[in-house]
């Protein structure tokens, strides 16, 4: 089986950079991007199975991020980070093509299980 590839997109660096290691840690491959034009560019230099995407950034928000996302490559699964404040932004979100969201600070077994069902479903998804 290859290796899930997973890019965080989120400013906050102590989060972005922590989540990375922990997903390395555990034997996937991992990226941080800071901004979304950044992620996008790496969007288009290499393959993800999963992007997990902050909403609230400087710049173009992970609304924006998510709608480019969709048209440039698809397939990716895309996972948001949503505040208690923009909840209805995740939700958005999903209307919008968004795999699911999660609350920040999220809970690396919880954020872990979304990241394994949206792989799983980009799995069944290229199998049809």
């Amino acid at each position: 089986m290859n290796e899930l590839r997973v890019l965080i997109v989120d400013d906050e660096d102590d989060f972005r950079e922590t989540i990375v290691k922990r997903l390395i840690n555990r034997k996937m491959y991992a990226e941080g991007a800071e901004t979304g034009v950044k992620a996008l560019e790496i969007l288009d230099r290499k393959d993800f199975d999963v992007v997990v995407l902050d909403i609230k950034m400087p710049g173009i928000d992970g609304i924006e991020t998510l709608k480019q996302i969709k048209i440039k490559k698809p397939e990716i699964e895309v996972i948001m980070l949503t505040g208690h404040v923009s909840v209805e932004f995740g939700i958005t979100g999903m209307q919008l093509g968004a795999f699911d969201y999660v609350m920040k600070p999220a809970p690396m077994p919880e954020l872990l299980d979304k990241i394994r069902q949206a792989y799983d479903k980009k799995l069944e998804s290229n199998d049809s």
